[in-house]
């Protein structure tokens, strides 16, 4: 492990705050580092390994299209990009699909459908998006821009112009945010992951849909951490019983691979027309195969062990004394202690064989939508023991 960190070390832009494991192999909710040393995986990869690390339908999906064509330009039709963009609209009642390499670029592509659509209809000058304080949509300087927490903002100014805030829950603020004019969109997380795995109250979601459908304004869910199956639903905009008129999703969509997809619903299915947005990589086909894998098998039985595992975490967690709250939806869940720094509590348990991660002052739990209940419990344990230890020492 002391070469590998000296090479990362020596030839790694420095932007990543590593805990102290080297995972070298895996297979499921286990991994190993180059000791042999096994660890549980609470994390799968921040949301992205579905099933788990090496899921052996999701490889073998990926090596017959990599056996078949590894890439090929979008100005060509390819098999799997098709068959995905079908599913997806049909299982979640959209239209139309764009696919990108990450939650980040999926994002982008909303921002330019809103914006789009307003411009097309209204012209020039509507071109506004809110989004929430807390918010996380991604790194790049538009994404940054709609990003709202401050500390993200730092050195990279200056952003793109046409993006307001609203404080989660405040009604008054977003309708006066409304009345102000100029508003084409209204993009938000239903569980802000990166804000502290907190999710938004249904009345207040409510009133943003009748604000979007009163002004014409177009709903923009991000599902990048909480789609694909993370919150006891395909999409969580399910659990709020809404249909945003376009939303987005990446992380887990192709089960470890770099894939992201904006997706569009009937108001907003032909805004872009040839030239208004592309990809080289964005829909690559080994992607795209990967991504049917998964997509294919979150069914309802699997949606039911992922709300069942969500209950058995909050139930063990709950009962632990130092443990302030648990919050989140089914498999994204943040882990409140008061008092300790959920990077100790992080520490603590990766030296006992359990690998969480956090989110602010959060732990946060985004294990394999399929980790095996034994294992789940084992790897609760050892954080209950790490966060023991930690509230101990204070």
């Amino acid at each position: 492990m002391e070469d590998i960190k000296v090479l990362d070390n020596d030839y790694i832009a420095h932007t990543y705050g590593r805990f102290n494991v080297f995972i070298n192999k895996g297979k499921g909710s286990l991994c190993y580092d180059e000791n042999g040393k096994e660890y549980i995986d609470l994390g799968s990869g921040i949301a992205v390994n579905s099933f788990g690390i090496c899921d052996d339908e999701w490889k073998n999906a990926v090596i017959e299209q990599l056996d078949k064509v590894s890439h090929t330009s979008n100005l060509y039709y390819s098999c799997p990009q098709a068959k995905l963009a079908k599913m997806l609209c049909e299982r979640t009642g959209m239209k139309k699909v764009f696919f990108a390499n990450s939650g980040a670029e999926a994002n982008e592509c909303a921002i330019k459908v809103a914006r789009k659509y307003s411009s097309d209809k209204y012209g020039e000058g509507r071109s506004t998006i809110i989004t929430l304080v807390n918010s996380f949509h991604g790194r790049t300087i538009t994404t940054l821009s709609a990003t709202g927490q401050d500390v993200f903002h730092k050195h990279f100014g200056p952003f793109t112009e046409g993006f307001k805030f609203a404080h989660a829950g405040d009604k008054d603020e977003i309708n006066a945010l409304v009345k102000e004019g100029g508003v084409c969109g209204i993009m938000i997380e239903l569980v802000q992951g990166e804000g502290g795995v907190i999710p938004l109250d249904k009345a207040y979601v409510d009133e943003i849909v009748r604000l979007c459908k009163e002004n014409d304004i177009i709903l923009i869910v991000d599902e990048v951490q909480t789609g694909n199956g993370r919150t006891g639903k395909l999409y969580a905009f399910e659990n709020f019983g809404i249909k945003p008129d376009v939303f987005t999703t990446a992380k887990g969509l192709a089960g470890g691979l770099p894939f992201g997809a904006c997706v569009m619903g009937e108001k907003t299915q032909d805004v872009l027309g040839k030239g208004d947005h592309g990809s080289t990589f964005g829909g690559n086909p080994i992607c795209a195969a990967g991504a049917l894998s998964i997509l294919s098998r979150i069914d309802d039985e699997l949606l039911k062990g992922v709300t069942e595992r969500s209950e058995l975490i909050k139930k063990k967690l709950g009962a632990v004394p130092e443990v302030e709250s648990v919050t989140g939806l089914g498999l994204m869940l943040g882990v409140s202690v008061k008092g300790v720094a959920a990077a100790d509590i992080v520490n603590k348990a990766i030296e006992k064989g359990c690998i969480p991660l956090t989110a602010k002052t959060k732990v946060r739990l985004l294990p394999a939508l399929n980790i095996p209940v034994p294992v789940l419990e084992k790897g609760l344990d050892l954080l209950i023991e790490a966060i023991k230890e930690c509230v101990a020492a204070k």
